[in-house]
């Protein structure tokens, strides 16, 4: 996506697409993603959530899925509405069907790139170095959740509450917070580690076949193998009260609806303070994250063999 974004035009600044999103990052983004675009040299693309025609290869079959668009600037508020027609299309929002023609050149380009590539073109690197941010968010909850524990029972030790209760609008102090207990998430660093390990093996052996021609043959079965990496990272069991959302990467919240939780299972677990439930569930990511470590594996291997 980031070398597709870095080939096409935008029409109102006539510079890059990247450009553009990197700009937007930099003035709009959180902390971390304002950070990360002024030095890392790709941008992060967003987790999925719901909504869309995605929902059902992604969060059920698990394959792969993008949902590309264009937008930020119109705020007209029209979506799925009686008024969403060719008429306040040409009148009101690309009037001059600019990014329509941009949003073509993009999908096309992804798709030939896609279509024209020997190999598939994914980068396990890059999927290991994301999960590593998802998995410092979780830890980062829990921390927050022990934080906020704390003060909460600072707060009722010393009355705060009555103390600075209105008489006139009384209001009942809440009740304590548990505390969290110091989760295990040593399975998942392990199978974070074998990620990022079998990452760096498949980009040398996909690197050492660079300047050389594989058998068709060869080829085609390797990318059937990579077109199904992503099952890797589902589990038939499927998410907690929702066992048709098989990935235990992506899913949309339990309470979100269409916006994206990542490592859903654990982090919905801390959220809600069912600590027990989120062990148990950082066991089951590290699990499928360690199975998608030995796929990445085994498709090197399948290269450093195609070049014995």
């Amino acid at each position: 996506m980031n070398e597709v974004a870095r080939t096409i035009e935008d029409p109102e600044t006539q510079g890059t697409v990247w450009r553009r999103w990197q700009a937007r990052e930099l003035l709009n983004g959180s902390a971390q993603s304002r950070k990360e675009a002024a030095t890392r040299g790709d941008l992060r693309i967003g987790a999925l959530g719901t909504g869309s025609d995605y929902t059902a290869f992604l969060d059920h079959l698990g394959i792969a899925s993008l949902d590309v668009s264009y937008g930020g600037e119109d705020d007209g508020g029209i979506y799925h509405s009686i008024y969403d027609d060719f008429y306040w299309y040409t009148h009101f929002s690309d009037t001059t069907f600019a990014y329509g023609r941009t949003m073509a050149q993009t999908d096309g380009t992804l798709v030939l790139r896609m279509a024209q590539a020997d190999v598939l073109p994914f980068d396990f690197a890059a999927l290991a170095d994301t999960v590593h941010v998802y998995a410092d968010e979780l830890k980062a909850l829990v921390e927050a959740r022990r934080t906020e524990a704390a003060e909460r029972k600072a707060a009722l030790e010393a009355n705060a509450y009555a103390l600075t209760n209105d008489p006139k609008r009384p209001q009942v102090a809440p009740p304590a917070l548990e505390t969290p207990p110091y989760l295990n998430f040593a399975p998942l660093e392990n199978a974070l580690a074998a990620l990022d390990k079998a990452a760096a093996h498949y980009n040398k052996a996909r690197g050492a076949t660079a300047e050389k021609t594989l058998p068709a043959a060869t080829l085609s079965a390797i990318n059937r193998e990579l077109a199904r990496a992503e099952q890797k990272l589902t589990s038939a069991q499927g998410l907690p009260r929702r066992p048709w959302m098989e990935h235990l990467i992506y899913a949309p919240g339990w309470l979100t609806g269409y916006g994206a939780k990542t490592l859903p299972g654990p982090r919905e677990a801390i959220e809600e303070r069912r600590y027990a439930d989120a062990d148990q569930e950082i066991a089951r990511v590290a699990g499928v994250i360690g199975d998608e470590a030995a796929y990445v594996e085994h498709i090197a291997g399948e290269f450093e063999a195609a070049t014995q």
